[in-house]
């Protein structure tokens, strides 16, 4: 018996241990999420401006760039995924990769072939343990991301893309796939296309509402240079608004994923402290039968002799 009290002793040592560090590590994620939501907030509007400003560029300058050209029999996509480097955040890695996996189902069925792009070390390892090969991959900034790893995403996407057809490593198509933050309860995986761009339609453009009106802009030096300028910073900016809203989204399934485990220590110590109280009960009460049958036997014993 004293055996299993020492077991649940230091059962209860070692979940107290734990349980520090998951709190610890839930109070640095909590710490750190509010600067990571603000920082997504505040890249919004920007990439929000942007994107409008491109796409009025696009529809009403009715000029044939590259960026905004569809190939009429688009044969490879190339698809980044934003994951974490860090475990200890729950599902949030495994369901963006689920999504990305929808995705690629979605692609292959369309007759396409993908080219993979990776940023965070659990999808660079979920796709090395399957042997899957990876074209490129950018680790060591998933929670803190900064714009010169956007930035150098977004070139190395809009080179591939920006290849001839049948040259080696070009793709039609440029997908994202990241998780995005709604509030510190939700996070949603979502698939986006990057490229080519998706101009509006002119004639729907009249139809919509004052609010949701592109504007209109007069170019100079001429629309293609102004595209030329304006097309790598917005798919740069899109790259860099997916890796704030993944930072976020990733802090706050790491605080919901610790607190969880915090609670879990709690309740394990305090079943391990019921049980060690019940065998150390079950323990006295032995000795003290074992006493009191000692000393009835003892007793017995006497007043045979006499």
């Amino acid at each position: 018996m004293a055996l299993s009290l020492r077991e649940y002793r230091a059962r209860i040592k070692s979940t107290e241990s734990m349980k520090k560090i998951t709190r610890a590590m839930e109070l640095i994620a909590a710490s750190r999420i509010i600067k990571a939501q603000q920082r997504a907030q505040a890249a919004a509007p920007y990439a929000r401006e942007l994107t409008r400003a491109v796409s009025a560029v696009a529809t009403f300058s009715n000029v044939d760039h590259p960026l905004t050209r569809e190939e009429e029999d688009p044969k490879r996509a190339a698809v980044l995924i934003v994951t974490s480097d860090r475990g200890l955040a729950g599902a949030y890695s495994s369901s963006v990769l689920k999504e990305a996996e929808r995705l690629a189902e979605k692609l292959r069925d369309e007759g396409k072939e993908i080219d993979w792009f990776i940023a965070g070390r659990k999808g660079e390892a979920y796709f090395k343990f399957r042997q899957r090969p990876i074209v490129q991959a950018w680790t060591g900034a998933s929670d803190q991301p900064s714009y010169d790893t956007a930035a150098d995403i977004g070139r190395v996407l809009i080179e591939a893309f920006l290849k001839e057809q049948g040259e080696d490593g070009d793709v039609d198509e440029v997908h994202v796939v990241y998780t995005r933050f709604r509030s510190m309860l939700v996070q949603e995986p979502t698939a986006v296309r990057l490229l080519p761009l998706e101009v509006v339609d002119a004639e729907e453009g009249v139809e919509q509402s004052q609010a949701d009106l592109l504007p209109l802009y007069e170019f100079e030096p001429s629309p293609a240079e102004v595209l030329d300028g304006l097309l790598p910073q917005y798919v740069q900016s899109r790259i860099f608004f997916a890796l704030l809203q993944a930072a976020a989204s990733e802090l706050a399934a790491r605080q919901k994923a610790m607190k969880s485990a915090t609670d879990n220590a709690d309740e394990l110590i305090k079943k391990y402290t019921r049980i060690a109280n019940q065998a150390r009960q079950a323990g006295i009460t032995q000795e003290i039968s074992e006493i009191v049958g000692g000393v009835n036997a003892l007793a017995d014993a006497n007043s045979g002799n006499d």
